[in-house]
């Protein structure tokens, strides 16, 4: 593997009289690896994971939580722009989290499951909670004297 890599660095950074060919990557030992990224479920959670990856998507379903909201109320409290609210709400409706109802001109959002603002909740005590041990070992690590320093 090392001489494969010597010889494509060596084929990329210098000239070379003849053409050598490159190393192909190493494929996994099981095709476990490809079954799980084609795998429809796995694809489909991930897909819901990437719709709520996204910092305004989250406080659209905090806003949400609280229960349905205009798209009007949503751009106002988001200071977003109505086309950049629209495609966070189209991606969220896109994935099943919200729905959408039309009343006269106003267009109405709501969780279509409440287990998703409990995901949030759960979210919110992980991220608590990881940042409450972080903060113990800062204050831990504060109250040790400074290491001494070696003279060269």
């Amino acid at each position: 593997m090392l001489n494969a890599r010597i010889g494509l660095y060596a084929s990329t950074t210098m000239p070379s009289r003849r053409r050598t060919t490159t190393a192909q990557p190493p494929r996994p030992a099981n095709s476990s690896a490809t079954h799980v990224r084609s795998d429809p479920v796995y694809v489909v959670k991930a897909q819901l994971f990437r719709a709520l990856g996204h910092p305004v998507r989250i406080r659209i379903l905090e806003l949400l939580s609280d229960g349905e909201r205009t798209v009007g109320d949503l751009q106002t409290e988001l200071n977003v722009d109505s086309s950049g609210t629209s495609q966070h709400l189209a991606a969220l409706r896109q994935q099943g989290v919200l729905d959408s109802r039309r009343a006269g001109t106003s267009v109405y959002y709501r969780i279509r499951d409440p287990r998703v603002s409990q995901l949030l909740a759960v979210a919110k005590q992980i991220l608590t909670s990881a940042l409450a041990d972080s903060h113990a070992l800062l204050n831990d690590l504060a109250d040790q004297p400074p290491a001494a320093t070696q003279a060269r």
